[in-house]
């Protein structure tokens, strides 16, 4: 297994591709890749019909998957606000590549897999989704691919770039869409390790959820939501309390029967009301009764923070390196969140290398928490790749 990842500044997209192409061919030393990844800033638009085409003369063996990007991120490098070109290249021997195709129109079960896609099977089918925001429930989307695949790591994001429907592309083989979702499913000698930073840190103790309906809680433990959250700001110092006021969220556990928490197993949400009335508040989810709910700060150097440990944690715990990885990081990171650029792409670096590293930077991103795919926004999304054997 080779990767290998590159990026352009061009404003000529066809110099731009030539410019990625060629330093995608250079690193992969004579490989040729089976699978292409492209994301691509709308100062391109009126290349993106021609963009299939064009890399399969380069590439005649690859399948191509893409979409276009607000930011695009490649070797190390995210490209926000100007043109961007980036482009990953994939040399999967032993590895079975499945095409993935939902169009806008499908009518997608909550409990199936939408057909035709036979994607059962007795070996773990990890998978590449990339949705357009306005035709696509992304959400519904992976519970039904979760309830149809054998096991495997669900990835990808929400592409982003445009302000209105039909204005992003999405690229699979040699076709252009412009609604829907794309994806490839991969089977065989390749192992996909999800590392997800929500960029969050909790405040406060966990509480069990004693009473709630539909997405509002109304019990935590013995208290109301509303007195919770005044005995947590009590213990803040005066930063976290301004954060308190304009950046508070909520983390649901996602493992069950588990006593003590550790970064990453809560699904961090947002808080859409609070009922001063009744003391409950409204989340961007669905909670279940006793299940264990934490609240959350994020900023700059929490986000910081959370990702220098995650990526700590994988590097210590991993036999294998990753030969390769696609970042899906939302459009609110960056720099516009950091003040200076690359900043997750230089702290992946910081840990695990010069591991050839492709993306963007995403409408919504989809990644792994407890071992179930979840639509994430403020998130870093790390799909990491390794043979199995």
């Amino acid at each position: 297994m080779k990767w290998a990842s590159a990026v352009s500044e061009q404003n000529d997209a066809a110099r731009a591709l030539a410019e990625v192409a060629g330093a995608v061919r250079e690193q992969l030393a004579g490989g040729e890749p089976d699978l292409l990844v492209a994301f691509i800033s709308p100062h391109h638009a009126k290349f993106f019909a021609d963009l299939p085409a064009a890399l399969h003369q380069w590439f005649p063996r690859a399948l191509l998957l893409g979409c276009t990007g607000g930011g695009v991120i490649g070797a190390g490098r995210e490209i926000e606000q100007r043109a961007g070109f980036s482009l990953t290249a994939a040399v999967l021997p032993g590895v079975a590549i499945q095409r993935l195709r939902v169009p806008a129109s499908t009518d997608i079960a909550e409990d199936h897999a939408p057909a035709p896609w036979p994607l059962g099977g007795d070996t773990a089918c990890h998978m590449i989704l990339l949705a357009d925001p306005f035709s696509t429930d992304a959400e519904v989307l992976l519970r039904g691919l979760d309830s149809g695949a054998a096991g495997g790591t669900r990835i990808g994001g929400l592409a982003s770039g445009g302000d209105r429907p039909g204005v992003h592309a999405l690229w699979l083989g040699g076709h252009t869409f412009r609604d829907g979702a794309v994806g490839v499913a991969l089977r065989g000698n390749v192992e996909v390790d999800a590392v997800v930073a929500q960029g969050c840190r909790p405040i406060g103790e966990p509480a069990l959820i004693a009473r709630c309906e539909g997405n509002r809680v109304r019990l935590l433990d013995e208290r109301t939501p509303l007195q919770v959250l005044r005995s947590v700001a009590e213990g803040l110092d005066e930063r976290d309390r301004e954060l308190f006021r304009s950046s508070l969220m909520v983390g649901l556990e996602m493992r069950t029967g588990e006593v003590e928490f550790q970064d990453g197993e809560f699904l961090i949400r947002r808080i859409l009301s609070l009922d001063p009335d009744n003391g409950s508040i409204a989340l961007a989810a669905l909670p279940q009764p006793w299940q264990v709910l934490q609240f959350h700060l994020r900023d700059a150097r929490s986000s910081a923070d959370d990702l220098g440990h995650r990526l700590e944690r994988y590097h210590a715990a991993s036999r294998v390196g990753p030969s390769g990885a696609l970042l899906f990081s939302c459009l609110g990171r960056g720099e516009g969140l950091y003040g200076k650029p690359d900043h997750d792409s230089q702290l992946f670096r910081q840990y695990l290398g010069p591991v050839p590293l492709g993306g963007f930077f995403c409408n919504g991103e989809i990644g792994e928490v407890g071992g179930t795919a979840f639509l994430h926004t403020f998130t870093s999304s790390f799909g990491l790749f390794r043979p199995r054997d």
